[in-house]
């Protein structure tokens, strides 16, 4: 290492400081209010090869930690003082990765020389495309999300692209926050700029070339020290999105993680094929790709959180992301739902570390909730409005260390939300209930964290609510050791005429006047047998709101009425009669259960070794008719060991004979 330690940590926070300023600036300066309240945005440092270095700590969105901007910088063929690059496009340097995400990067030279770049990204709340907001599952291809730009210059030496803004406002449905979030974007990058140049006069050029490379070095040894901590072996966890589509099938994440010595490889093989949705993840490929290592980051975070928060962690860690994947989809595959498959592989890869880990990390949190968006009318003048109001997010799962938090916790904890009294000035809407939901959390020696529960009336026709991410509807948070699953999520449309409509995972949802929409997300799980909470923790949940005297009961064998009167002999005698179940590592909800006792892991190996020998654009085609097949066979005829696949597979192919013939041109080439 070229720095002392002293000097290191010296220039590590400043650093950060500097990375801290930016986001101040951004998020002071910002019109959205998605990027000035619920804060979904990045500020940070990369090195000139494009490595992030430094990122704050609690301001902005958290998990971009570690992003690689190399594949975008090396697009721009040479860059001069003053130049300020944008891009949001998800195929572009696989740096984006859905198009309201616009990034942006400033070079910071000193006597000549790129010393580094000042980066971030925020989330625009529409760029365009086929719905409000930009995004919906039910997009098919990028060119549907609205306005895309490659790598460009948006400012050169110091001369602003006007053409380039006019060609993006023109595009939007919102230009005046489009260009309010830009202007503090640029703002931010150059608070970055000033501060680095700052830091280069007090501890001169060499010393901050060489502490920023000794700082990566550093979260690498930090990384491997972690994992050195946690035992041998392979851990293996599987979890599910509810849909593909709108009315489709379960979309499988599967991770095996294999711990060697002080690193680890994650083999995502066994994943489902790239979907006709939004909901693929655009990676390029890259094996430390951020949004592959974000539940990576988390659980290192978790078991040591003192380590530097910087891409030196992720290279003590590579991915396996087989090609044509919902993973690693090839263009023009749309994306824009990217976050919610991002959401749910956070939580996978945090199920495999809490297999080697069980007594050290969390189980399953919340999710499902979605992030709510509203375009609407004001009734008084007729203008339109639009604004991102509220991510849902749900409760964080239990742990041997305690309950999980309520409400916002876990990996989706960094999403604020927007006081009702801002939301109601900046669109014309009425909040009839935001709160917290009794019985949501999973039942356990620990806690899961309670589910939100949002309910909003609408005044004018043609509004039009989406709501991003919305999942856990069939597949609930996962418990642990004797842990119960967390509540599943509910989405309701309520008519003026009283009538509840359940909209499942439907992600936009057009409503009129009076109409009223509840959107509830999941809840946290619980972690140990839920008759060994102490009693004392499950009369203050009642007294508190958090479990119903007939949960305290019946999930808990306490006796206790609303004011907190504990009948002990009653609960003594429920406790003493309990008979504690098998504990296993993973609990599931029984929606779960009953898929996969259909869909076994031998039923699952098959399918996806069928579909890796089709060319890409047949497998989502193929993986629907082996599912609508497998769905009208009769009982007895199900054996989970693969064959009923292939099976169903040779029917396919006899059925489509393109698809035989594809497969013999794909095997010809290769």
């Amino acid at each position: 290492m070229r720095t002392d330690p002293v000097t290191l940590k010296v220039l590590e926070n400043h650093a950060q400081a500097v990375a801290e300023s930016m986001a101040f600036t951004l998020f002071r300066t910002a019109h959205s209010t998605f990027v000035k309240e619920t804060e979904d945005f990045t500020t940070g440092l990369v090195t000139p090869s494009g490595m992030t270095f430094a990122s704050p700590r609690d301001l902005g969105a958290t998990w971009f930690i570690g992003l690689d901007y190399k594949g975008a910088l090396e697009m721009i063929d040479h860059y001069e003082e003053g130049d300020i690059c944008v891009t949001n496009d998800p195929y572009s340097g696989f740096v984006c990765s859905h198009t309201p995400d616009m990034h942006i990067w400033k070079p910071i030279f000193w006597e000549g020389e790129v010393i580094a770049f000042a980066v971030g990204h925020i989330h625009n709340t529409d760029m365009g495309g086929a719905v409000p907001a930009s995004l919906s599952r039910a997009n098919t291809e990028v060119h549907q999300e609205g306005i895309r730009f490659r790598p460009t210059k948006l400012v050169s030496r110091g001369v602003m692209n006007a053409q380039l803004i006019e060609t993006m406002m023109l595009n939007v449905r919102m230009p005046e926050q489009n260009r309010g979030d830009l202007n503090a974007q640029i703002a931010a990058v150059n608070t970055g700029e000033a501060k680095m140049h700052e830091m280069i006069r007090k501890f001169g050029v060499e010393t901050v070339k060489n502490g920023i490379e000794d700082l990566l070095d550093v979260g690498e040894a930090r990384a491997r020290a972690v994992i050195s901590g946690l035992p041998d072996g392979d851990f293996r966890f599987v979890d599910y999105l509810d849909e593909d589509g709108p009315g489709g099938v379960p979309v499988r994440l599967d991770l095996t993680l294999k711990v060697r010595g002080d690193g680890v490889i994650m083999d995502f093989t066994g994943s489902d094929p790239q979907l006709k949705s939004a909901l693929n993840m655009p990676t390029g490929g890259n094996p430390r790709h951020i949004l592959l290592m974000v539940g990576y980051n988390y659980c290192l975070y978790t078991l040591d959180p003192s380590i530097p928060l910087n891409g030196g962690i992720l290279r003590a860690a590579t991915c396996i992301v087989p090609e044509g994947t919902v993973l690693n989809p090839d263009y023009p595959a749309a994306v824009g739902m990217r976050s919610l498959t991002c959401g749910r592989l956070q939580g996978v890869i945090m199920g495999a570390f809490h297999g080697a880990a069980p007594d050290r990390l969390p189980v399953g949190a919340a999710g499902g909730g979605g992030i709510v968006n509203v375009k609407t009318f004001d009734a008084a003048s007729g203008k339109l409005s639009m604004a991102s109001i509220d991510p849902v997010t749900g409760g964080a799962g239990g742990s041997a260390f305690g309950d999980g938090t309520d409400g916002s916790g876990a990996n989706s904890s960094f999403l604020k939300n927007t006081p009702v009294e801002i939301n109601e000035v900046e669109v014309p809407i009425k909040f009839r209930r935001y709160g917290l939901v009794p019985d949501s959390g999973g039942p356990g020696t620990a806690r899961g964290g309670m589910a939100t529960e949002l309910e909003v009336e609408v005044f004018t026709p043609d509004t039009v609510i989406t709501a991003r991410n919305r999942d856990r509807t069939t597949f609930a948070a996962w418990g642990g050791s004797g842990g119960e699953p967390g509540a599943p999520s509910l989405f309701t449309r309520i008519t003026q005429k009283g009538e509840r409509i359940n909209l499942g995972n439907t992600d936009v949802v057009s409503m009129g006047p009076g109409d009223v929409f509840n959107l509830t997300s999941g809840g946290g799980a619980g972690y140990g047998d839920p008759f060994a909470r102490p009693i004392e923790l499950v009369v203050r949940d009642v007294l508190r709101g958090s479990v119903t005297p007939e949960a305290a009961q019946s999930r808990y064998g306490v006796v206790v009425d609303r004011e907190g009167h504990l009948d002990e002999a009653g609960t003594h005698a429920l406790r003493q009669s309990h008979v504690t179940p098998p504990v296993t590592t993973y609990s599931y909800n029984a929606s779960r259960r009953a898929y996969e006792a259909v869909w076994t892991d031998a039923n699952y190996a098959a399918l996806t070794q069928a579909l890796t020998m089709m060319p890409v654009h047949w497998r989502h085609f193929v993986k629907r008719e082996v599912f609508d097949r497998i769905a009208s066979l009769p009982d007895n005829a199900r054996k989970g060991d693969g064959s009923e696949i292939w099976e169903a597979i040779e029917a396919v192919k006899a059925r489509v004979p393109g698809l035989l013939r594809s497969m013999q041109v794909r095997g010809a080439a290769e």
